[in-house]
């Protein structure tokens, strides 16, 4: 074999070991696409290198690159190689509550905008005529389609229709751990930084507002609470921040303290 049949048949250039999103540091491949490299085709090996990899490259290199910190957010969260299983990190909580039968698998994008002052949390203000959650805070996101190979392919087609998020001005980081909302939904979140240079469209249909909120506020336990409601006759506590003209609560301020304590733990 000669020495353009070995290049186009690996990437590998000899350094063999994963950084923290579960990429080669070599060739940016996956575990299991190295695993499964020698069961590809050589069309499929192709197509990879010359459509995939260089767009990791590109991404890894100007996208998380810019983020403060972003090798320790790396190790706080699960690696993109396989999404999380479980019922969801407060199912217990909403056990009696949710109908039978399992919930709709779900994803969201929680957004990082590095900006010169400080790292930015995109969020949305869903339209008010929505059946599900109208009118709240969220993370751009929804049902995962069958479509969908996985939760990360999920949450960037939704960020697309929802407010225009083109796939080469974001760069999934990870993923925290799943949450299970009261419309008995199974919500995977998906961490990802996204270039601030991005300017959103919203979807009028489902989206009123997009907006950021700096990463500092929302990591501060000083600026959550935990409020009472009424649901079904049952009092649930729910977690809440209050932002000027916004109501960040429930899911949304669940998955950032989710966020939140993963850092915490991680040095």
């Amino acid at each position: 074999m000669d020495a353009t049949r070995r290049a186009v048949s690996s990437p590998c250039i000899g350094i063999c070991s994963l950084d923290p999103a579960g990429h080669c540091r070599g060739c940016l491949r996956t575990r299991a696409e190295i695993a499964g490299w020698m069961g590809m085709s050589e069309h499929q090996r192709r197509q990879l290198m010359q459509d995939v990899l260089p767009l990791r490259a590109r991404a890894a290199g100007s996208l998380a690159a810019a983020l403060p910190g972003h090798e320790r957010l790396l190790r706080a969260l699960s690696p993109l190689a396989a999404a999380p299983a479980g019922k969801g990190w407060n199912h217990d909580e909403l056990a009696d509550l949710l109908p039978p039968g399992p919930p709709a698998e779900a994803a969201v994008l929680a957004g990082l905008v590095p900006r010169p002052q400080g790292v930015q949390v995109l969020l949305t203000r869903r339209t008010e005529t929505l059946r599900n959650h109208g009118g709240q805070v969220g993370f751009p996101g929804g049902r995962i389609e069958p479509g969908d190979r996985n939760p990360v392919a999920a949450a960037l087609r939704e960020s697309s229709e929802e407010i225009a998020l083109p796939h080469e001005r974001v760069q999934a980081l990870g993923y925290l751990d799943p949450f299970v909302t009261i419309s008995s939904f199974r919500v995977t979140p998906v961490v990802a930084v996204i270039d601030p240079a991005f300017v959103p469209v919203p979807q009028p249909a489902e989206v009123a507002e997009v907006f950021e909120v700096p990463l500092d506020f929302l990591m501060d336990p000083r600026n959550l609470r935990q409020v009472e409601i009424d649901h079904r006759g049952r009092v649930r506590h729910v977690l809440e921040y209050t932002w000027p003209g916004q109501r960040i609560w429930g899911a949304t301020a669940a998955i950032l303290y989710n966020l939140r304590r993963r850092l915490e733990q991680t040095p």
